[in-house]
C-alpha cells in the first residue's frame, strides 16, 4: 500500500485530502507544519506528499527543500492558495513535482496523485 503524508496547517484541508486518498486506498500520515513534514517524511518515507506553502514553525517551501536534501528523489506536490507564478516556479525549481491550487476537487487531487504514484510524469 502507497503512503501518502499531507502536510497543512489547516485540519479541514487534512480531513478533506485524507478522505480522498483513503478512497484510492491508500495509507496516510499527516503533519500540521513544515518543521513536522520533515520529521514525518524521515520516519515514514511516504511515496508521494501533499504539502502546503504556508504553515508554522517551517512554511512549506523550506520543508520542501529540507526533504529533497534528504532525499533527491522525494515526489512532493505543492497544494496551496498561493497561485501566484512566483511562487509556483520557487517550489518546482526547489524540486516539487506538482502544484495544485487551492481551492481544488476530490477528484482533482485523486488524478494527480494517481498519476505521480504510478510513475507517470516522472523525471
Amino acid at each position: 500500500m502507497a503512503k501518502v503524508l499531507i502536510a497543512d496547517d489547516a485540519a479541514f484541508i487534512r480531513m478533506k485530502l485524507r478522505k480522498a486518498l483513503e478512497e484510492l486506498g491508500l495509507e496516510v500520515i499527516e503533519a500540521a507544519n513544515g518543521a513536522e513534514a520533515v520529521q514525518q517524511f524521515n520516519a515514514h518515507r511516504p511515496d508521494l506528499v501533499l504539502m502546503d506553502i504556508t504553515m508554522p514553525e517551517m512554511d512549506g517551501l523550506a520543508a520542501l527543500k529540507a526533504i529533497v536534501a534528504q532525499d533527491a528523489s522525494a515526489q512532493v506536490i505543492m497544494v496551496s492558495a498561493l497561485g501566484q507564478e512566483s511562487v509556483v516556479m520557487q517550489a518546482l525549481q526547489a524540486g516539487a513535482k506538482d502544484f495544485v491550487v487551492k481551492p481544488f476537487q476530490p477528484d482533482q487531487i485523486k488524478q494527480v496523485v494517481q498519476r505521480w504514484l504510478q510513475g507517470n510524469d516522472r523525471q
